[in-house]
């Protein structure tokens, strides 16, 4: 079966058994301070699992984009890939496992014909420290199923629990977790004795690959001990292009049928073989990298230094040294993006409406890139014989060094690749272990805090995706930046609508279409704008909605992104409107967002000192400026 057909079969399917179908969030995740990217299907669905009445009801279904970045270094084997979808179903207080086996049994083996006899299954082997009982409920589902005895394996809390925590000693007071039950399919493959005597499903060989997993979610802890939930939740997640593999009996996701026309055009291209033990890692970083980055872009990711935008660059940087493995010139990453376009514009809107940004970032990012390359390559060869150390002697030796221990690159010179040749640290490790040379990470990452000093992430690497976090500053930038787009929209005309967005409590930025740099005059007529809705102190009012009234009301959301059918909508003024009568016709900024905001716009104006003292601030334009074609940026602040 095809990505699409099983798609449409699973969603069809929880139709049918009385779940709403909702749309896919975004790949930047909404309100999120942990994670830079949706990392699983069950993320966007975390306030619900945790108790926050869904608007949709108590059975919902989804296929959600995602994105680990975690995943990067291991592509280049059969089954891994950055971005995937995830098919979900979740039962929040309602169904429980007896449903929940059933019916992914039978959507596996009837819905999509996988063989029965090629299905094992995983259960939760309890724990004594917790008291937790050994999952025998779930076996028996499956075994009253018909999976015997000997295709059902137990594995204890690292294997078989789920909880946002981890494991249950790592759970803070009042997070839900529960017992798992994972599902795998069996290819047959010989098993690799390199990875122990006995083949099993969480043996890494390749012989099983998991295309589903089950979370009961059944308990809560308590202080010092855990207590079972009043309604236990089912939270469910399947990999599509696992099972689009499966499907087709063949464990490599990258033949299904929306990746496999880059690999053809890849060897078109090359003229090489696929199937070449020596191309082949190249062929899939390729495709798989550049079919990640094009989702990001769709989504209004753009290519930078930190964030976000770090890990595109990465993508599309890798993605280019591997085209030049393959002997493949400029220009063939924006033909393999509109392969991804066409594959899955069906499903998300927002890759076709993206279209022409896509294709002049990929171009650009590609050419920016390979005017350095060379240059860069240069300085590394430079690098390796002249800055590199011996650590089997203590000492820098230049020329030759074969047969010495330890050959180390340091950390300064992969840093000074990284900031005069867009360098990543990870492009350098690789071009280092190449040449049997390790690069000296932890000098390389003290640099970099050094140049990042200034920087929200720090190390970690991670933001929130819109907002940074829910410090009172933040929340009136959050709450300034929709006066701001809608002022830029009065000024400027209705064909300006946002790109992306990063709000701290230091500042807020906003990304937007628009086809020309903004005048002196614009920008002074758009701060004057912003500061008088301030100052009129208009009240902020969130209203829950039908989405299709939500789109006559003319509420400013992202063209091609599928929403949910009920949505949440912020409406800023007129002074008079209230949450019972909100008078969305007389209304000065109407936005499809979930939160949070200042109850009133006057509050945006309170600036805090560092001393405790409070004073009015001026909403001020920092900067304003192009990231891409058609794409403009305004820094603001207020002060």
């Amino acid at each position: 079966m095809t990505v699409s057909e099983i798609r449409t079969t699973y969603l069809d399917f929880f139709r049918a058994r009385g779940h709403a179908i909702v749309p896919s969030a975004r790949l930047v995740p909404e309100n999120d301070p942990t994670t830079l990217f949706t990392s699983s299907g069950m993320q966007p669905m975390v306030p619900y699992l945790l108790g926050q009445p869904h608007p949709q009801g108590t059975r919902i279904a989804d296929s959600q984009k995602s994105f680990r970045a975690g995943d990067i270094e291991e592509i280049g084997d059969n089954r891994h890939t950055t971005l995937f979808e995830m098919l979900g179903n979740w039962s929040l207080g309602d169904y429980f496992k007896k449903e929940q086996i059933s019916w992914m049994h039978e959507f596996l083996t009837k819905e999509i014909g996988l063989p029965a006899d090629r299905l094992w299954v995983t259960c939760f082997d309890g724990d004594k420290e917790f008291g937790f009982p050994r999952d025998t409920e779930s076996a028996e589902i499956w075994m009253e199923h018909g999976i015997p005895d000997e295709r059902i394996r137990f594995y204890d809390v690292k294997k078989n629990w789920w909880s946002r925590a981890g494991v249950p000693a790592a759970m803070p007071i009042g997070e839900p977790g529960g017992p798992s039950s994972e599902i795998f399919f069996d290819f047959g493959t010989p098993h690799d004795q390199a990875f122990g005597p006995e083949c099993h499903p969480n043996c890494d060989c390749g012989r099983f690959v998991e295309i589903g997993n089950n979370v009961f979610m059944q308990y809560v802890k308590g202080d010092g001990k855990f207590a079972k939930l009043p309604k236990p939740n089912v939270d469910f997640g399947g990999g599509l292009e696992r099972l689009a593999a499966a499907s087709r009996d063949n464990s490599d996701v990258f033949l299904i049928d929306t990746i496999q026309p880059i690999i053809v055009e890849l060897a078109a291209a090359s003229r090489k073989n696929y199937n070449d033990p020596v191309y082949q890692k190249s062929f899939r970083i390729v495709a798989d990298h550049t079919r990640a980055a094009t989702f990001m872009l769709g989504d209004g990711v753009l290519p930078s230094n930190t964030d976000q935008g770090y890990v595109l660059r990465r993508l599309l940087r890798r993605a280019i040294r591997h085209l030049d493995k393959l002997g493949v010139g400029e220009g063939t990453l924006t033909r393999i993006a509109e392969l991804v376009i066409g594959g899955y514009s069906a499903q998300y809107l927002e890759l076709s409406a993206m279209r022409l940004a896509i294709h002049n970032t990929i171009h650009e990012e590609e050419v920016r890139f390979r005017k350095t390359l060379t240059a860069g390559l240069k300085e590394f060869e430079k690098a390796k014989w002249m800055g590199v150390s011996d650590k089997s002697f203590g000492q820098t030796k230049p020329g030759s060094f074969a047969g010495h221990a330890e050959l180390i690159l340091p950390g300064e010179i992969a840093f000074d690749l990284f900031q005069t040749y867009g360098f990543p640290i990870e492009l350098s490790e690789e071009l280092a272990k190449e040449r049997g040379i390790t690069v000296d990470r932890t000098d390389f990452d003290r640099k970099m805090k050094e140049h990042q000093a200034l920087s929200r992430a720090g190390a970690a690497q991670k933001f929130a995706g819109g907002l940074a976090d829910h410090a009172e500053q933040t929340i009136k930038y959050h709450t300034a930046h929709h006066l701001l787009l809608s002022a830029l929209r009065k000024v400027l005309g209705d064909e300006v609508h946002q790109r992306g967005s990063n709000i701290t409590s230091e500042r807020l930025r906003i990304d937007f279409s628009a086809p020309r740099k903004l005048t002196k005059e614009e920008i002074a007529e758009v701060e004057t704008l912003v500061n008088k809705k301030i100052a009129e102190g208009l009240p902020v009012i969130r209203s829950d909605m039908p989405r299709e009234e939500a789109e006559k009301l003319g509420a400013e959301h992202e063209f091609g992104v599928k929403y949910p059918d009920i949505v949440s909508v912020y409406s800023i003024g007129p002074k008079e409107a209230t949450k019972d009568d909100p008078k969305f016709s007389h209304t000065f900024s109407i936005e499809f967002c979930g939160g949070p905001h200042v109850e009133n716009t006057s509050d945006i104006a309170t600036v805090r000192d560092p001393d405790g003292s409070t004073r009015r601030g001026v909403f001020k334009v920092l900067k304003e400026e192009a990231v891409a074609a058609g794409v403009r940026r305004i820094k603001a602040v207020v002060k």
